[in-house]
């Protein structure tokens, strides 16, 4: 069992509309780039942006850098999240 400010941050982390949609775009493509991302949710790049930044320091999110492209995918605690977040 993670303690409570571990829970804290996971959920903070989440705690937006773009967030969620973020998770859930990352889970169904897996290596997608922030571009593609603002792409697919109609957001725009510097709020996706902002988003991603916060999704990774809640640690539900990974990025690896290929290039000049970041590449996303959810993290061992993102994909536990989003499973959560859908039985709830």
């Amino acid at each position: 069992m993670k303690t409570p400010k571990q829970l804290e941050r996971y959920f903070k982390g989440a705690a937006n509309h773009w967030r969620i949609a973020i998770l859930a775009a990352v889970a169904n493509d897996d290596g997608i780039t922030l571009e593609e991302i603002a792409d697919k949710l109609g957001g725009n790049f510097k709020t996706i942006s902002q988003h991603t930044r916060s999704l990774v320091h809640a640690g539900l999110l990974n990025k690896k850098y290929r290039g000049r492209k970041v590449m996303h995918s959810l993290s061992p605690y993102g994909n536990s999240f989003l499973k959560f977040m859908k039985t709830f």
